[in-house]
């Protein structure tokens, strides 16, 4: 069995190439995807289930937990910063301590990228719900506030679920269907078209797209 299509990285930033006969400008963000290291394989055996344990930047061991020291050293791999679990529907020829580089991916193929929104800190419900203003004539003091809330006497307690000032960002996002412009196995860089999310350096997965939209046809 192959590789699984599933890479750890990071985000390094957007750029734009040329690409075509024409040289049509596209923007792409590069990912520094990989090398994974394989730090164990799950088995319906031993585990109820068939999945791959992979490890992504080599780090000091002070920097993780005892357990997961434990851990790194029972496999026989080092320390990593970043270790994530993808589930296998068959089982895999890979064993623990092999790698799985960029080039698993290759231009063309579409792919799921994972990673953590930009924290946009508390915002008012203007910019998280894109609620309108309310009238700013006649001593109107609260044009960009939320409104009534609730009832009075009953049930006298605002709804679950009300859309209202909040924490606006820093959540998990998967940005879907991106296709995949250029792969450069020797520098571990894989180019996709268009943003993904979080910050430059922040952390990010890759995988097969799960559900391929179809080209259009005019």
């Amino acid at each position: 069995m192959a590789a699984p299509k599933f890479l750890l990285g990071r985000k390094v930033g957007m750029t734009q190439i040329h690409r075509g006969e024409e040289g049509d400008v596209v923007p792409v963000t590069v990912i520094s995807a990989g090398p994974c290291v394989v730090s164990q394989v799950k088995t319906v055996e031993n585990d109820g289930y068939l999945a791959l344990q992979l490890a992504f930047e080599e780090c000091r061991e002070k920097v993780k937990s005892k357990p997961l020291n434990g851990h790194f050293k029972k496999q026989g791999v080092k320390t990593h910063r970043f270790l994530r679990e993808v589930r296998l529907s068959e089982p895999s020829d890979l064993k623990v301590g092999d790698t799985i580089k960029a080039d698993v991916f290759a231009a063309g193929e579409k792919v799921d990228v994972i990673g953590t929104v930009k924290g946009r800190g508390f915002q008012g419900v203007m910019r998280v719900w894109n609620f309108g203003h309310k009238p700013e004539a006649h001593g109107n003091m609260n044009q960009r506030g939320p409104g009534s809330i609730g009832m009075h006497t009953r049930p006298g307690e605002v709804l679950k679920g009300h859309r209202m000032a909040t924490h606006w960002g820093d959540e998990r996002c998967t940005t879907r269907n991106l296709e995949v412009v250029d792969v450069d196995a020797e520098k571990n860089a894989v180019l996709v078209y268009g943003s993904v999310p979080g910050n430059r350096g922040d952390f990010v997965m890759i995988r097969a797209a799960k559900a391929c939209r179809p080209k259009k046809t005019s």
